[in-house]
């Protein structure tokens, strides 16, 4: 599973049947910064382009979690449960939550809306997959950004996801790509300076690792 960030525009209500509203925004085409290059490499950014998720949003008997901290084990809303819709434009991927007045009787979900409350919980991550290229041909393409400071344009490497397989959001208290899943994108110019995946290490299974052999 790999995941995305952005931080901000989350809003709770309660409800007069005792529960809560909770509405969220995910902007399509903002980039997200995986990593600054560090002393000598190049930065690296994501951006998850309009409609990217629309497979799986497409098809209402595919059901998509509300999960705090991408854990299964605390969910706070889903479809199939009836208690998470999605509405689907061409800026953002705009949910809202119904947060039933039973599931606020659990603690992590007490806690969840408590941080809410006080700004502690401001981001939203999207958990996804990236289909096979065998079902999707171009599900992401890669390209160098350019340079033009002005513009906070840094000779980053820019990859773009235009296809992808939806199966949670989370609610977070930063909405960055952990370490691990930076490592696993596996980005390299090559002799031409062309960006391209570099190919795992004979032996070594990377899980997180969307290139494909």
């Amino acid at each position: 599973m790999l995941w995305g960030g952005f931080e901000g525009e989350l809003e709770l209500r309660r409800a007069r049947d005792g529960g809560s509203r909770l509405r969220g925004r995910f902007p399509y085409n903002k980039p997200a910064v995986l990593s600054d290059g560090g002393r000598t490499g190049r930065p690296r950014k994501e951006v998850i382009a309009p409609g990217a998720f629309s497979y799986r949003l497409d098809m209402p008997d595919e059901d998509i979690h509300l999960l705090v901290g991408h854990s299964y084990d605390r969910p706070l809303a889903s479809r199939k449960a009836g208690t998470l819709d999605f509405k689907d434009t061409t800026e953002a991927l705009i949910f809202d939550a119904t947060i039933t007045e039973e599931m606020q009787r659990v603690s992590y979900v007490q806690d969840a809306l408590t941080a809410i409350s006080a700004g502690l919980i401001l981001g939203i991550s999207p958990g996804f997959r990236i289909p096979p290229a065998r079902a999707v041909k171009n599900a992401e393409t890669v390209e160098d950004e350019g340079n033009d400071p002005a513009r906070g344009m840094h000779n980053a490497i820019i990859r773009t996801i235009w296809a992808a397989l939806l199966y949670e959001l989370s609610l977070v208290t930063r909405p960055a790509y952990p370490e691990a899943q930076v490592e696993s994108r596996n980005w390299s110019p090559n002799a031409g300076g062309v960006v391209v995946p570099e190919k795992p290490d004979a032996g070594l299974r990377r899980t997180l690792n969307r290139w494909r052999p």
